[in-house]
């Protein structure tokens, strides 16, 4: 078996399936079918089979992460809030940093992860609703501080 290991990809993306079916199996409130669970594990060996899977199914986690991240850009219009994108290689670090301004002095913000098992899970559009809608949760609360 031959690895093309490209800045430690295969390892991470083996690492997430097989969390992904341990937290299958400890999910006290999950139903878990055999057939999930092979499943998985199959995806698990094929990647171990077939390495240039994993290099395209990166590419496929990192175009969704870059188009929410454009769907929040063009969503957030309020001035006072600016929205950072770290696209880190560390797994699942790549995040979205929002800063409220609300004076010189007075700068809050909010870490949003944009983990690669919500990429895979949800369509780019509902993941930057949610992230949308966790910017404005956070402005009211900075808000009703500030006001209380």
């Amino acid at each position: 078996m031959k690895f093309i290991v490209i800045g430690g990809i295969i390892m991470r993306v083996i690492k997430e399936k097989l969390e992904e079916v341990v937290a299958l199996l400890n999910d006290p409130e999950e139903i878990v079918l055999e057939k999930e669970v092979k499943e998985k594990l199959e995806k698990v060996l094929a990647l171990l089979n077939d390495s240039k899977e994993i290099v395209l199914e990166r590419k496929d986690i990192e175009n969704r992460r870059e188009k929410v991240v454009a769907l929040v850009n063009n969503a957030t219009v309020d001035p006072d809030i600016d929205i950072d994108y770290n696209a880190s290689t560390l797994v699942d670090d790549a995040h979205i940093l929002v800063t409220y301004v609300v004076g010189d002095y007075n700068k809050p913000t909010r870490k949003i992860s944009l983990r690669d098992t919500a990429l895979s899970r949800n369509t780019p559009e509902d993941l930057a609703n949610q992230i949308t809608f966790s910017i404005e949760e956070f402005k009211g609360e900075i808000d009703s501080v500030g006001m209380g």
